[in-house]
């Protein structure tokens, strides 16, 4: 059953085209890597998930649900480069992430002690328990996303989005996050969509592999159409496509026929 609907999904800056004609089905728990040249759209598609921004065109549903107007708890996010606060400790970066929404920004007495414990646990759970008291500053690359993946798992969201979060990891510590993703998914299962220039990396995390690219281009006016999904492979079955969306050559549009 689909979990994540995408239909005619538009996308455009100032009469520029980012997305056209993208259409997406996703049940709950896949998990759904990303790839594609740069500048085809892939992180304006995330922002689209993400409710950060309307589409021009065209509509995204999450379980049936009206299309979401703004950010919410029920998807959580992480960047490439590492999205905590550096001027709190490994625990009050969690306890803020759960602070988001109340009124004061932060959590108090009785309700600050629960966020506490909550946070050991997490961090307990994602290996970051011995470093509770120190700054982000202090951690390795890999412990910094652990930290920023733990701030999107603390309100417990439907949805993990990922915008190239290993990307600046050295291979070691990247690998340690593949296994760490894992092992997290195992875990708690939630549908995932991650964003990635490594097309490895792309097939070993994900269930299914969508490709971003523009199937038609314009010599004379290179942003008069923009990127959809051209290809969709099921990552299980070693690239099988999962979906053949399009067949057609990426041969120039005369812009004068």
């Amino acid at each position: 059953m689909s979990f994540v609907e995408v239909r005619d999904l538009w996308q455009s800056y100032g009469g520029r085209a980012i997305l056209e004609r993208v259409n997406l089905s996703v049940a709950e728990g896949e998990f759904i890597s990303i790839v594609g040249a740069s500048g085809c759209g892939k992180s304006t598609f995330l922002r689209l998930l993400l409710a950060e921004e309307q589409p021009t065109r065209g509509t995204i549903s999450v379980a049936g649900a009206p299309p979401a107007v703004e950010p919410n708890r029920a998807r959580g996010v992480v960047f490439q480069r590492y999205s905590v606060f550096p001027h709190l400790s490994v625990r009050d970066n969690i306890i803020a992430a759960e602070s988001f929404g109340t009124r004061t920004g932060w959590l108090w007495g009785a309700r600050r002690r629960a966020a506490c414990r909550r946070a050991d646990d997490l961090l307990a759970r994602i290996g970051l328990d011995h470093v509770a008291g120190h700054y982000p500053a202090a951690l390795s690359g890999g412990m910094q996303q652990r930290l920023a993946i733990g701030q999107a798992l603390t309100a417990r969201p439907r949805i993990l989005l990922l915008d190239e979060p290993f990307g600046a990891l050295d291979p070691g510590t990247r690998t340690q996050m593949h296994d760490f993703l894992t092992e997290l998914r195992a875990e708690a299962p939630m549908t995932v969509f991650m964003v990635t220039h490594d097309l490895a990396e792309g097939f070993k995390l994900g269930d299914r592999v969508l490709v971003f690219d523009k199937p038609r281009w314009d010599p004379h006016d290179p942003n008069a159409y923009g990127a959809t999904i051209t290809y969709d492979f099921d990552a299980i079955n070693r690239g099988i496509p999962y979906h053949h969306l399009r067949e057609e050559k990426h041969d120039p549009i005369d812009a004068h026929a």
